[in-house]
């Protein structure tokens, strides 16, 4: 049994229309989803299930209680992505007005950064709360993870572009690299 309570605000999105999300994890992850709405605990049973699959469903549940959307959560179950959060009150403590200010940079006007940041990371982000959730590969988390930490350690907007466009052309060339040796 894995126990997990997510904002009652995101109930309805785990549940999904006529039930459709959670049918499909219990299928996908063979695991059972007993969900209370009214407190937002979320019990997985996986009795009898794969115990990867059933930290896959941990994981979906966590990434939806955090603000993707399920079509986004859903790379999870793939085997080599990963789902990740970092903690803003490591970088700044409990002051409300720092965490503000930082998760303001990690969006940018408009969602700027944070699209940037998945555009050339290939990663997913989802900055919710004290929180920065990021979905991807190793690379992908590994690139957008470096990329939200310089950020909320203070680095310019510029340097995090350099860094990224940086990691991208990295991960286009091992890529091609790995195509060229098969």
């Amino acid at each position: 049994m894995i126990y997990l309570k997510i904002p009652k605000s995101r109930v309805g999105v785990l549940i999904g229309k006529k039930g459709e999300v959670k049918k499909r994890v219990e299928k996908t992850a063979g695991v059972k989803l007993n969900i209370d709405s009214k407190e937002g605990e979320v019990i997985i049973d996986d009795t009898g299930s794969d115990p990867f699959m059933a930290l896959k469903a941990r994981d979906f549940v966590r990434a939806v209680g955090k603000g993707f959307s399920p079509e986004r959560a859903w790379r999870i179950f793939n085997e080599d992505v990963y789902f990740e959060e970092i903690d803003i009150k490591e970088f700044v403590g409990k002051r409300e007005n720092r965490i503000r200010v930082l998760r303001g940079r990690i969006i940018g006007k408009e969602g700027k950064t944070r699209r940037i940041i998945e555009e050339l990371s290939g990663a997913f982000i989802s900055v919710s709360g004290y929180t920065v959730a990021i979905i991807g590969d190793y690379y992908q988390m590994e690139t957008a993870k470096r990329a939200v930490e310089m950020l909320l350690r203070g680095s310019k907007h510029a340097t995090i572009y350099q860094f990224l466009e940086k990691k991208r052309r990295e991960m286009k060339y091992a890529a091609l690299d790995y195509y060229y040796i098969q």
